[in-house]
């Protein structure tokens, strides 16, 4: 396995193939207010690729071109909030998407527990550590404990969605799985927009 960290934007021509997972860190959780710092992918080949964004400019055309590739199918844990961000900072609408969060929740009803950490212990076997969520992504060198966290969050991704794509079609919920990830742009405008928390289909 193997981290490579890219400043600015992803190196021309890297090929990562139709299917990427992929992850952000910011300065916080207020997408307008903070930072969009790093953004990390992995092809599923067991290796992550890093980009420390330059937040004077957010020029980076090349992961940009990736975001909104129509033929590369993006796969996240809790889309709304890394699509939220890209299109805030980078002025990019990402799809097509999976989220196995969603996913999660649409097919393991029988817990209430769908965090990325509860996901790949119960599914794969893994114990991911969480230890660096909370430190300070805008730094100007990235310490090696936060590379290989940030590398962690894709590196998984892959395998999780393969065993919840079985668990959805086993509780034939693979279509409305489908429906609710092609809504996610959707409801990533709305947090932008100023409905963060309210259930705009809801009677009251």
């Amino acid at each position: 396995m193997t981290n490579h960290l890219h400043k600015g934007d992803l190196p021309a021509g890297l090929d990562l193939g139709a299917v990427v997972a992929i992850d952000s860190e910011t300065l916080g959780l207020n997408t307008k207010r903070d930072a969009l710092c790093v953004v990390q992918l992995s092809a599923g080949d067991g290796n992550a690729h890093l980009v420390q964004l330059d937040r004077q400019r957010y020029d980076a055309p090349n992961l940009k071109a990736l975001l909104v590739d129509s033929a590369v199918l993006k796969i996240f844990h809790y889309a709304r909030f890394d699509i939220a961000a890209f299109k805030h900072w980078l002025g990019v609408d990402t799809k097509p998407l999976y989220c196995t969060k969603i996913a999660s929740k649409l097919c393991r009803t029988y817990t209430d527990r769908h965090g990325l950490k509860d996901l790949t212990r119960e599914l794969l076997g893994v114990d991911m550590s969480k230890q660096q969520q909370s430190s300070d992504w805008g730094a100007e060198t990235l310490s090696p404990a936060q590379i290989d966290y940030a590398a962690s969050d894709v590196l998984h991704l892959h395998a999780l969605r393969d065993r919840l794509e079985a668990m959805l079609a086993r509780e034939g919920r693979a279509a409305l799985a489908q429906a609710c990830f092609e809504f996610l742009p959707v409801r990533a405008a709305l947090d932008l927009e100023g409905w963060p928390e309210t259930d705009i289909f809801a009677h009251s």
